[in-house]
């Protein structure tokens, strides 16, 4: 299998209409079902394996995902408040590297992800299309981005991490092998 695109190096072109945002909203607030489904499929050592050092296991990368629900939330506010900029992530993941979630039951790794999405998910709900189109630059990205591209934004990075988690799992049983994907996460 060909290394996988780097997250930090990919770009984004958002060139669809605002009104696509309930499309987007709706793939927004399926994706705990879709890791829960996905988690009920793999063995539970598996969860935590890691297919070299540096790297994040699976429970890892739905641990993240969490981790970053609050960054996702501060944005929102950002985009309502009229912030010029949007707030930064900390690419190194300190949240990520301390959180430990590998010792942590999936179960309540699931739970935590689902509620605070479904948080997120309301707000969203209760803004209207002036809303959806309200402007702020993307810090890392260094381009104007609507809410709507934020939250579709978010949408690609949630898969990012479901894609790593299924080749890690494919990885655990045997499969796909030859050289590591090539993603590092930084230490």
């Amino acid at each position: 299998m060909p290394a996988r695109w780097p997250w930090v190096e990919r770009t984004f072109c958002f060139d669809f209409p605002v009104g696509k945002f309930p499309d987007i909203l709706s793939r927004f607030r399926g994706t705990p079902a879709r890791i829960e489904e996905f988690a009920s499929s793999v063995a539970a050592d598996q969860l935590t394996w890691r297919d070299a050092p540096g790297t994040w296991s699976i429970q890892e990368n739905i641990g993240h995902l969490l981790d970053l629900e609050a960054l996702w939330a501060r944005r929102v506010e950002d985009f309502l408040r009229g912030e010029d900029r949007l707030s930064p992530a900390d690419i190194n993941n300190p949240a990520t590297h301390a959180a430990n979630h590998n010792a942590r039951p999936i179960a309540e790794l699931l739970g935590a992800f689902r509620a605070a999405r479904g948080r997120l998910v309301a707000r969203l709900e209760a803004l209207d299309q002036t809303d959806w189109a309200r402007e702020a630059i993307h810090p890392r990205l260094n381009q104007k981005l609507r809410l709507v591209d934020a939250i579709a934004f978010t949408c690609d990075h949630d898969d990012y991490h479901l894609a790593r988690a299924a080749e890690l799992a494919v990885r655990a049983r045997g499969g796909f092998r030859g050289p590591g994907s090539g993603i590092r996460v930084p230490e």
